[in-house]
């Protein structure tokens, strides 16, 4: 493993719900060491302790109030549905949230579903959907005797630091039927590289993969990959897959990415420092002029872009998020307050710093609707 990119001092979770700022400012900090294997291409955070983590009831996730994530997640929900049959099954889903995207899947194709997390809140949401249950516990070996006709786990194995135990419970939970479904999305590790996107890496996100490492992961499993792609702005890497003995050798034209992979590590070892240069000059001139900055996004880009940075409350004073269970908390490390978007109506911001550019004119809207005309700058702005 090659050790690429470090960073000290980063608060272990980013999306929990603190309540003060003073909570905020003394959040439990860690080291993000992260390495590359040259024989299989994980990324791996070497430093990562994953005691210090608490997956409660304030873990805060969700991006279901976003009409743009909700139109990908309506998508890839008939997507698979439609490609593997999805009628009348049995659903698992490992990492469920809040259960949105187990109660599409159930919704849209009449599917009963088991979902696993341990930040699961009953009490959210107050959705009532016919056949589907939740365990609010972490998935392990004391529940591979529920059966399912496909198993989803979405933005969950880049949390995991052993991979390899993990895919072994999911594959023994399968056992030999050989009919299972099984869908995972990731972080694409190649997006991350090849934009510098420092703010996708954070303490949580312990384990980073491109199409050729997972699929090399479910193989060493004894899975039959049917299908590798990327989406969301190649944000999202997605992977499907049967349970198999991989017999036949046959291998996906997009797995062949150790070399790429390797490039784009080196140019982000080598590019990344002068882009958090040329953040932290943008926004010192621009509060040399005394422009009022807020960032738009409360969630671990938001946490990564301002702690990776060393900005505080006299930089961006506050933190813009449209999920109304964020408002009024303070965000890891650096302590502002996040708000929603009519609080800017009394601020009147000069500056947004969009955290992903994917919601830009999703952003947009909502400030024209207020009667707001700040000047947007998405991450990819530089």
């Amino acid at each position: 493993m090659s050790i690429f990119y470090e960073l000290e001092q980063v608060p272990v979770h980013s999306v929990l719900l603190l309540a003060t700022r003073e909570q905020a400012l003394y959040y439990p900090k860690g080291t993000i060491s992260l390495a590359f294997c040259s024989n299989c291409g994980l990324i791996s955070n070497m430093a990562f302790d994953p005691n210090v983590h608490d997956y409660s009831g304030d873990y805060e996730s969700t991006q279901a109030y976003s009409p743009t994530f909700n139109t990908f997640h309506h998508r890839l929900a008939n997507s698979l549905i439609d490609r593997y049959d999805l009628r009348g099954k049995e659903i698992i889903e490992i990492g469920c949230g809040q259960g949105e995207f187990l109660e599409l899947l159930c919704k849209l194709g009449h599917n009963q579903g088991i979902g696993f997390d341990p930040a699961y809140d009953p009490g959210r949401g107050g959705r009532q959907v016919a056949g589907v249950k939740f365990i609010a516990d972490f998935y392990s070996e004391k529940y591979v005797d529920y059966r399912a006709d496909m198993v989803c786990c979405k933005m969950t194995l880049e949390h995991i630091h052993q991979t390899a135990d993990f895919m072994g419970t999911v594959r023994r939970s399968i056992g030999d039927r050989p009919d299972t479904i099984v869908f995972f999305q990731v972080p694409n590790a190649r997006y991350i590289l090849r934009d510098v996107a420092f703010v996708d890496v954070y303490y949580e996100h312990c384990s980073y993969f491109s199409q050729g490492s997972i699929a090399r992961l479910f193989r060493r499993h004894d899975f039959d990959v049917l299908d590798l792609w990327i989406d969301y702005d190649d944000q999202y890497l997605m992977i499907e897959a049967r349970p198999g003995n991989n017999t036949a050798g046959r291998t996906l034209p997009q797995e062949d990415d150790l070399d790429q992979l390797h490039e784009e590590m080196t140019t982000f070892a080598k590019e990344c420092p002068q882009k958090l240069a040329n953040w932290r000059h943008l926004i010192h001139s621009k509060r040399a002029k005394n422009r009022k900055i807020v960032l738009w996004g409360g969630g671990s880009k938001g946490v990564a872009f301002l702690t990776t940075l060393g900005l505080g409350l006299d930089d961006v004073a506050y933190v813009v998020d449209i999920n109304p269970v964020k408002s009024g908390t303070f965000m890891a490390a650096t302590g502002q307050e996040i708000v929603t978007p009519d609080f800017l109506k009394t601020y009147q911001p000069d500056d947004v710093i969009l955290m992903n550019p994917i919601y830009r004119l999703e952003i947009q809207r909502i400030l024209e609707d207020m009667g707001l005309a700040p000047e947007v700058i998405p991450f990819d702005h530089l």
